[in-house]
């Protein structure tokens, strides 16, 4: 297995300013997350988990219990998905991000526990930002309605917890080369106000 946070660096372009493509290793490093950038691409390979607002709930009331969790999520990342049902000699379904706003209420709680990335779309909460400066911490965008295409990126897939939750149960994935881009880095970098912004000032007369 890769060193934990490992990095590797292949440019996607030859012109001067164009971002390169990283591959990266889980867990995350604190040294990994300082030198993520909103706006870097990642493949990702070796272990993640899945887990959505069901889960995440069940998991915030072990915290407040003071209880502990059922899978260690330090150093680790969390892919807001509920894959579809695996067809004949497939490891997984169609397996899209969802949503990640449906997360925002419990994932500050995760970060504080050692949480370093969370993958989902769309934007995030000021809470959530916050935490990922305080914490060290990324969200990472999945492109959204390529579930079948992402899902070819994932080579092993189990039940760990809440098996009961069905598509919503808690899985360990192993992927590999499983393409995101950060979306919110440590630095409050956030690619969506940054895109916003570059548009406006290319149609601005």
């Amino acid at each position: 297995m890769a060193d934990e946070g490992t990095t590797g660096a292949r440019a996607i372009g030859g012109a001067s300013g164009e971002r390169t493509t990283k591959s990266v290793t889980t867990p995350f490093s604190d040294e990994l997350i300082e030198s993520l950038h909103a706006g870097d691409r990642l493949l990702i390979s070796g272990t993640i988990y899945t887990g959505r607002d069901a889960a995440h709930k069940r998991l915030v009331a072990l915290v407040d219990k003071g209880e502990p969790l059922p899978i260690d999520i330090r150093g680790q990342v969390i892919y807001f998905v509920g894959p579809t049902p695996a067809k004949p000699g497939q490891v997984i379904g169609s397996a899209g991000p969802t949503t990640s706003g449906r997360m925002d209420a419990y994932s500050p709680q995760l970060l504080d526990l050692g949480l370093k990335g969370m993958i989902g779309k769309g934007s995030r909460n000021d809470a959530v930002k916050e935490a990922l400066k305080r914490d060290k911490a990324v969200y990472l965008g999945a492109t959204g309605g390529a579930g079948a295409l992402l899902s070819q990126r994932i080579v092993a897939a189990k039940v760990v917890a809440y098996e009961d939750l069905g598509p919503e149960a808690i899985r360990e994935l192993e992927v590999k080369d499983f393409p995101v881009v950060v979306i919110n880095d440590m630095y409050g970098g956030d690619l969506y106000v940054e895109g916003r912004k570059e548009y406006e000032r290319k149609v601005d007369p």
